[in-house]
């Protein structure tokens, strides 16, 4: 079935679809992730990390830890024990420990130490799932990729933008319902404006830039 040719989700057509990116571009004209990083690598490593965890503690952690070792090489000297001390307090950092030296391993094994570039490559990674492939293939190499999370899969829902029960449903509608000029930045758009102003417990409705144009049923501007 084309693309052209399917139903669009209750209540949001292409011109408030439009109109909802539009207002968040103006608020925002160029949107990135507040993991800090300065190479693909880094970002990988500090996504990794990122799990159930949050930017301010991550970077608080690779800022150290970068200082030290900030490639597959250096990591991979550090061994798992080398790379607790740095992460222990990110929550998982066992886990997280095992993961990023193994996958430390298969990018000097199999990759020359770059970070690859394509999903399958860089899901076949220890600790890489689809989530984090995305925000690595959009925000290191510029690829139009939505990786979902727990605030766009919310944002996602309420604003009506791509109604879905699960991420990967969202993402694919994401994906396929954002207008070309803005699917490269719209993962970032959407994460923060659900980090800062469409809270889980209690949005800001009141300070939101597409308040007029949002499905949520419960919006309110108190």
């Amino acid at each position: 079935m084309p693309v052209e040719s399917r139903p669009e989700p209750a209540g949001v057509n292409r011109d408030k679809r439009t109109a909802i990116y539009t207002a968040l571009r103006a608020a925002n004209p160029e949107p990135t992730t507040e993991l800090n990083y300065s190479t693909p690598f880094e970002l990988l490593i500090s996504v990794i990390l990122s799990a159930q965890a949050t930017d301010v503690g991550v970077n608080k952690a690779t800022a150290k830890l970068y200082s030290v070792a900030n490639t597959p090489e250096t990591i991979l000297a550090l061994g798992v024990g080398g790379l607790k001390t740095y992460i222990r307090t990110i929550g998982l950092y066992n886990g997280k420990a095992e993961n990023i030296i193994k996958t430390c391993r298969i990018l000097l094994d199999q990759h020359s130490g770059q970070v690859p570039r394509t999903r399958g490559e860089l899901e076949a990674l220890p600790g890489v799932g689809r989530k984090t492939a995305n925000v690595v293939l959009n925000t290191a190499f510029g690829e139009p990729t939505i990786a979902v999370d727990t605030h766009i899969f919310r944002v996602a829902n309420r604003t009506g933008l791509a109604k879905g029960k699960t991420p990967l449903e969202v993402e694919r509608r994401l994906t396929r319902l954002t207008p070309e000029e803005f699917r490269k930045d719209a993962h970032h758009w959407l994460i923060l404006h659900g980090r800062y102003v469409c809270k889980a417990r209690k949005p800001l409705c009141g300070e939101c830039t597409i308040f007029d144009l949002c499905e949520y049923r419960d919006k309110a501007l108190s």
